[in-house]
């Protein structure tokens, strides 16, 4: 990101990074699996045979108390027949019926899919089983004016296991904590064209990753439903995770036409010079250097373009989770990664059933304790993303990026060889070196051993090979200003003319040349 920055820094205003979207889901484990709520069951009593009379009765309790508590709150619950009408709408309007600027502005109630539990024989043993399946239950949407959270909604499920969700926005936050501060500001939708004070403005986003955002939700919860503690199996406070988060990194232009002049050729690149590689890398999944998926990769990978009214965007997406970029109120770049399954990223954290134990690299958890590492996987992915996005800034040709690095040179007293750019070694050393995953920490000699060797060293004297021949070979990178060493490490970065070479080869290297003579 400090690339894309230094390169139009003169076109940008600030920059912003925090949550956009977030859902949260509150879940009572007891009884979210089969077996934690057959152990439910069996100590309140109740057979299988009588699971439905049972469930029903506690759902009609549930429905009773959130109408009479409606009632006394002086709201009209709104029933929502129509599943392609917007809820949003609906609130917003029942809102400035009732005149409601603050606190409860409208309860809606729809009957929705649902993950929950059914009774059914199995065709084995004849005998009942639960089953935890999709399904359809009411649903009750409370949705806020809140002092801290801004516009938000609770939607809780009426039929066991009773998961609840609640709605947030990060940047409806942020215009709260604006306004307590008495910061000016713009915002259309939700995105911020100008901020008086941006420095200010980014510690606000921060604070919010900080949050307790376990005692938050539940306050709110309880808010909506003051007597959920009351119902059967919701003794505890529910465990909160993060259903799926939006991290926005906002570039605010100086003017909407500065933007508009550089986002087709932002759009350009991403279409013919950064592909499934690229969304792999993104969002940090390792790449061979022949800049294809490893053939062991399992998973889906896409890249797609999508014209809208307001402007285009560019999404890259690997299985649940993708990072995209578009452009918003016209002078505002937003690169967001949209995390939904978090099983794919990783955390370094102990095991949740051995706190006090060793630490290692786990999968990351969806509990909004791991909401910190979440942000940081997500804030890494943009950075990824406009770095390789940089690079659209130069106006210099392909023969003109490549004409000094293909004539040999002395450096330190000794000959370096030219760069053979047609040649399979040397485009695999640059793919290599220009991997997503060394923009921000960098690359050591054993990074380009993996990447270079189709098979790992047998003998110490072959690894002692191995490593001495990428030692030659990133000497050689360094002496044509390809890649810079970090001082006082065994680490090298790709320096910027090294990121433009590698881009601009790569893009000529992947392109088709039969599509552009038939364009021609």
């Amino acid at each position: 990101m400090k690339t894309f920055v230094s390169r139009f820094g003169a076109s940008i205003y600030g920059v912003l990074n925090g949550f956009d979207r977030i859902r949260f889901r509150g879940t009572q484990r007891l009884l979210a699996s089969v077996q934690g709520l057959s152990r439910f069951l069996a100590f309140q009593g109740v057979l299988l045979k009588d699971f439905k009379s049972y469930v029903t009765g506690v759902t009609e309790q549930i429905r009773q108390q959130v109408e009479t508590d409606a009632v006394a709150a002086g709201r009209t619950i709104i029933y929502v027949n129509d599943s392609q009408a917007s809820k949003e709408e609906l609130a917003a309007a029942e809102a400035k019926r009732a005149g409601v600027q603050c606190g409860v502005q409208a309860i809606l109630s729809a009957v929705e899919p649902c993950r929950t539990f059914f009774v059914r024989k199995d065709p084995g043993s004849g005998h009942l089983v639960l089953q935890n399946r999709l399904g359809k239950c009411l649903h009750y949407y409370h949705y806020w004016q809140h002092e801290t959270l801004g516009p938000c909604h609770v939607r809780l499920q009426t039929w066991f296991p009773f998961n609840v969700f609640v709605c947030v926005n990060g940047r409806d936050m942020l215009a709260g904590q604006l306004d307590r501060l008495g910061l000016r500001y713009r915002k259309r939708d939700n995105c911020f064209p100008w901020v008086a004070d941006v420095a200010a403005a980014q510690r606000c986003l921060d604070e919010q990753v900080r949050w307790d955002w376990s005692e938050r939700l539940t306050a709110l919860v309880t808010a909506s439903h003051p007597r959920w503690s009351e119902w059967p199996g919701m003794d505890r406070p529910h465990y909160w995770s993060a259903d799926q988060t939006e991290w926005a990194t906002d570039v605010m232009f100086q003017s909407a036409g500065e933007l508009s002049r550089l986002m087709p050729r932002l759009v350009h690149l991403s279409l013919t010079g950064l592909g499934c590689g690229s969304a792999m890398r993104f969002l940090g999944r390792p790449v061979p250097a022949s800049g294809r998926p490893h053939e062991n990769f399992i998973g889906e990978v896409s890249t797609d373009y999508v014209k809208r009214p307001e402007g285009v965007r560019v999404g890259f997406r690997v299985n649940g989770n993708g990072v995209k970029f578009y452009d918003k109120q016209s002078s505002v770049l937003r690169v967001e990664t949209t995390i939904t399954d978090a099983r794919d990223m990783k955390s370094y954290r102990t095991k949740e059933s051995d706190p006090e134990g060793p630490k290692g690299w786990r999968r990351l958890k969806k509990g909004v304790s791991d909401l910190p590492r979440r942000t940081q996987v997500s804030q890494n992915s943009n950075e990824r993303c406009l770095e390789s996005l940089s690079t659209v800034a130069s106006d210099r040709t392909l023969g003109e990026m490549t004409a000094e690095v293909c004539r040999g040179k002395t450096w330190e007293g000794r000959g370096v060889r030219a760069l053979n750019l047609l040649a399979e070694k040397d485009l695999r050393l640059l793919r290599a070196v220009g991997q997503g995953e060394f923009l921000l920490n960098g690359l050591r000699n054993r990074d380009i051993r993996a990447l270079m060797f189709d098979r790992e060293a047998k003998t110490d004297e072959e690894a002692k090979q191995h490593s001495g021949a990428v030692t030659r070979k990133l000497r050689m990178l360094r002496a044509h200003g390809v890649i810079r060493k970090v001082p006082s490490t065994h680490r090298y970065q790709v320096t910027e003319r090294g990121r433009e070479l590698i881009v601009g080869l790569t893009t000529a290297y992947d392109a088709n040349p039969l599509k552009f003579q038939g364009a021609a």
